[in-house]
């Protein structure tokens, strides 16, 4: 099981952090022990001072597949729910002054935290789900795949010139605006299309 992660994919958030908007999906991964399931709580990591928050939608592959084509994308995922991409703040920014890559920021167990599954109807228009992560029942992000420069098909598409994508793998779709700092004893919940979905406790 791979997670793959696109980074940027929300002009206002890659604006937010002083990014250049990109031209092509920006991809990264995280390994199987970063990820945490519905309801798990995660340790405030030792190694850094500004652990930040980001909530993405989350898509999870259903069939197997190799350059595969954008039209034909819709046929290989068939759940989807949300994710929590937490990342080391700190630790990416002294990663990319250095130049160098900065997994250690955004691959670190427990780093991927997702929610239960919905099931995905075969009318649903990918291009019009909402989202919303609250913390400590204040929310914090709102989102709209609509807003996507990067469709969830045109991701399909890309990643798969790469990697082979196989059952189970999950795609975090990237995050809107909004990311922000966590504190020990904060509650985040996700809610997609009004449900809450995912829920996780910073110990």
């Amino acid at each position: 099981m791979k997670i793959i992660c696109i980074g940027r994919n929300y002009a206002e958030h890659a604006k937010e952090l002083n990014n250049n908007i990109p031209t092509e999906p920006v991809i990264f991964l995280k390994p199987k022990t970063a990820l945490l399931v519905d309801g798990k709580s995660l340790y405030y990591p030792e190694f850094t001072n500004d652990l930040q928050y980001e909530c993405e939608l989350v898509i999870r592959m259903s069939k197997n597949g190799k350059y595969i084509q954008e039209k034909f994308a819709r046929k290989y995922y068939n759940a989807m729910s949300l994710g929590i991409d937490f990342t080391a703040r700190d630790i990416q920014q002294k990663q990319k002054e250095k130049g160098l890559p900065w997994e250690i920021a955004k691959s670190f167990d427990g780093s991927a935290a997702v929610g239960a599954f919905m099931p995905i109807d075969e009318e649903a228009d990918m291009q019009k789900i909402n989202f919303e992560l609250k913390i400590n029942n204040e929310t914090k992000q709102i989102g709209d795949t609509s807003d996507m420069l990067f469709s969830i098909d045109q991701l399909i598409a890309y990643t798969s010139q790469f990697f082979t994508l196989n059952i189970g793998d999950l795609i975090f779709t990237g995050t809107p605006s909004g990311v922000g700092s966590l504190s020990v004893t904060d509650q985040l919940d996700g809610y997609l299309e009004g449900k809450r979905v995912l829920s996780c406790l910073i110990k």
